[in-house]
């Protein structure tokens, strides 16, 4: 099994795992000694949750470091006028009569509510290498299908604005 992520994907996540190494390891590790301090471990809230939060932190440790050796390295091979990776696109959703703003993502980077949406969903695959004006359909389910229409492409880089997700 592999992720599809692009070097600033890879990038991010090894920036990540040094901020989380190097700086908060120590800082959680040193709560868990001062909450050890305060007494009984049985009934201690603070030292429950500070080990909490140090596992947490290794638990992210492990998965980026997962992610990372697992990669494929991926980088866009769209034409000028097709849709690809990180290009802004407007549609005309024909369900909800709506036009939207969405731009096309890898999944590590996927923010639904923002308009980034995932190359792998639904959506993103139906649109991964269309055209203005064609027209899509979307099998989101079963029971949830609808046609978008492509107004505009505008061919976008991955310039490193967007956010890792968290989990």
């Amino acid at each position: 099994m592999y992720d599809e992520l692009t070097e600033i994907d890879i990038k991010k996540m090894k920036e990540e795992i040094a901020y989380r190494i190097r700086v908060l390891r120590p800082q959680l590790i040193a709560d868990v000694q001062t909450a050890r301090a305060f007494g009984d471990l049985s009934e201690n809230f603070e030292y429950k949750c500070a080990k909490q939060e140090k596992n947490r932190n290794e638990s992210r440790i492990r998965y980026l470091e997962r992610m990372v050796r697992t990669a494929k390295v991926i980088t866009d091979t769209s034409s000028e006028d097709t849709i690809g990776l990180y290009d802004k696109i407007v549609v005309f959703n024909e369900k909800l009569q709506k036009e939207m703003s969405l731009q096309i993502v890898t999944t590590l980077r996927q923010d639904a509510l923002r308009g980034a949406i995932s190359k792998e969903s639904p959506v993103g695959k139906a649109l991964l290498g269309r055209r203005a004006g064609e027209r899509v359909h979307v099998k989101a389910s079963e029971t949830l299908e609808y046609d978008m229409v492509i107004r505009s492409i505008e061919k976008g880089e991955d310039d490193g604005s967007l956010a890792i997700s968290s989990y």
